[in-house]
């Protein structure tokens, strides 16, 4: 017992927490995705949920082609990443992925390395990534 006390002590001098809420803002920031075989992406900006500031969501704010910028594009203010839960700030689970292309949502995971944000869209055990690179 004495130990615990002690450990909890240290911990709150130290600025450390034992347990606490989750880090949303780790990744938080413009990403692009990577281009699809037409050579076009989106970028996306992730963000505290509006409706669980302890999550991480992100909404599609621009589209390029490969001939530029795509205005029109018909998927802009959609949300792409829902409900993402972290623990740390670099690892997200337990939220989902939307893939403009097919229509689907799946079941995501997103791991983040520096300037870089591996997102991963899964069913079952199969998963499809992409690397997303910070754009701001």
């Amino acid at each position: 017992m004495r130990r615990l006390i002690l450990a909890a002590a240290i911990a709150a001098l130290s600025g450390v927490t034992l347990a606490g809420p989750a880090i949303a803002g780790g990744a938080d920031g413009v990403w692009k995705t990577e281009a699809n075989e037409k050579g076009g992406y989106l970028e996306v900006t992730v963000a505290p949920c509006k409706a669980d500031a302890a999550k991480t969501c992100g909404i599609i704010t621009a589209a390029s082609s490969a001939t530029g910028p795509d205005p029109a594009y018909a998927n802009l203010g959609k949300p792409i990443i829902e409900n993402m839960a972290s623990s740390d700030g670099t690892g997200f689970s337990g939220g989902t992925i939307w893939d403009p292309e097919d229509g689907k949502t799946y079941a995501s995971k997103m791991i983040l390395k520096g300037d870089t944000l591996d997102v991963e869209g899964c069913v079952g055990p199969i998963c499809r990534g992409q690397d997303w690179e910070r754009v701001q």
